[in-house]
């Protein structure tokens, strides 16, 4: 299994550390008792007005088979409800990771304690929208889903008819759609404008700002919640080298004004801290990481003006 935590950050980031003569053990500061002992930040989806914890957890790299790599998984998201967290993201495509995330969720037993999302991807024709949603139901082994969201903006308008249907029946509580390039933020904006989403989902992070331009704007003016993937950076952008970039570097000393133990969590908090931002999907197979990502969602968030601060700090490395 390749570990989504490696990728993120023990490769990119220590090479670096390693090359500084930093102590590896520096390099993953866990969110501090201080920060475990405080509640959640949450933030509301507009369309209803309930609130989500705003560090959730993507799981592309959860399509696992082997025993001791469930049960890790488990872990992760055990503890995830422990720091008070509940949005797991999803998707079709991440291979088996809807189905291993309806068994551990079913084993945990807790059903009500997570906010479950998915997304369905579908190229071509569809002959039937309703049995691709209920191949989502089928995989995470439930009856009611949280979220779906069309998944790249594939097949738009042959699904979407379908979700609203859906949510209408009760069956989907929230609907919506996602894009992680900028590519297709234009065609987002068109989907925003022609349907009743209560969320989408876009790439945006201190590394790659192109959806403050419009597509967050929108979201606010059209009341619906953002979920933010690629919350370290994104494809297509320099985005992948944030931990790379600030590797052998100490945290500024304004982190502190916004209780940032980590260089992931003030990323993390970076993301959330915009108007328009509901909830950031970080994915990490590590409970250590999941600890310091939930470290994010506590404490104090950036104002405006130290968010221009962080800007023009990433900007001059």
């Amino acid at each position: 299994m390749r570990h989504s935590s490696t990728t993120r950050r023990d490769s990119l980031y220590l090479g670096g550390v390693i090359a500084t003569g930093l102590a590896i053990g520096s390099c993953f500061p866990a969110a501090t008792n201080a920060q475990a002992a405080l509640d959640p930040i949450t933030k509301p989806i507009p369309s209803t007005g309930e609130r989500l914890p705003v560090i959730g957890l993507g799981t592309n790299q959860y399509s696992v088979t082997a025993p001791e790599d469930m049960a890790r998984l488990q872990q992760v998201l055990e503890e995830m409800i422990a720091q008070g967290g509940s949005v797991v993201d999803t998707a079709r495509v991440y291979g088996r990771a809807e189905e291993v995330i309806g068994d551990l969720v079913q084993k945990i037993g807790k059903r009500d304690r997570f906010f479950i999302a998915t997304k369905t991807s579908i190229r071509g024709d569809i002959s039937s929208p309703e049995a691709e949603i209920q191949a989502a139901f089928d995989r995470l082994k439930v009856d009611k889903l949280d979220l779906l969201l069309i998944h790249n903006l594939h097949a738009l308008d042959q699904l979407m008819p379908a979700f609203i249907r859906a949510k209408e029946q009760g069956r989907i509580r929230y609907i919506g759609m996602s894009t992680s390039v900028d590519s297709q933020y234009a065609e987002q904006m068109e989907g925003m404008k022609r349907y009743p989403l209560d969320v989408i989902q876009v790439d945006y992070s201190i590394a790659n700002r192109g959806a403050a331009d419009e597509i967050l704007p929108l979201a606010q003016e059209r009341k619906m919640a953002v979920m933010v993937n690629m919350p370290f950076g994104g494809r297509g952008n320099a985005g992948n080298v944030t931990f790379g970039r600030v590797a052998g570097k100490g945290l500024p000393d304004w982190a502190k004004q916004i209780d940032a133990t980590s260089w992931a969590q003030l990323f993390l908090k970076y993301a959330v801290s915009h108007p328009a931002v509901t909830v950031a999907i970080p994915g990490t197979t590590q409970v250590r990481h999941l600890i310091d990502n939930q470290g994010a969602g506590k404490g104090r968030l950036p104002d405006a003006a130290l968010r221009r601060e962080m800007e023009r700090y990433w900007d001059t490395l």
